[in-house]
């Protein structure tokens, strides 16, 4: 059974860092675009960064371009997101997503990151 779990959220202060891990299980974990999305209270989820299967492109939203740097290591079936220079507009859910075409998506449960004002 495919499954993506998140880890690394939690409560930092403002121009801090965190690096959040999802580990992958129950699929190609290789074959797979991987993303990294965010969901805050009261807002649409947000797409924060994606990485291509083999890693050689990433795409970051503007929000976070120069603060956030996605990668991953297929050979530990886990993608990253770096973290830096962390503001309180960061405070939301973030979720792990993989793709590889219609029908072959999953979803992570998401891990919390707090970033007082």
């Amino acid at each position: 059974q495919a499954q993506l779990v998140e880890s690394g959220g939690g409560l930092v202060q403002p121009g801090g860092s965190l690096r959040l891990s999802c580990t992958a299980s129950g699929f190609t974990f290789s074959n797979y675009f991987m993303s990294w999305y965010r969901q805050a209270p009261g807002r649409e989820r947000e797409l924060v960064a994606s990485i291509t299967s083999g890693g050689g492109s990433t795409t970051y939203a503007d929000s976070v371009k120069g603060r956030f740097t996605i990668s991953r290591d297929n050979m530990k079936d886990t993608t990253y997101l770096q973290m830096n220079t962390l503001k309180p507009e960061d405070t939301a859910v973030y979720i792990c997503h993989a793709e590889a075409g219609p029908g072959y998506d999953y979803w992570g449960q998401g891990t919390q990151v707090t970033v007082p004002s």
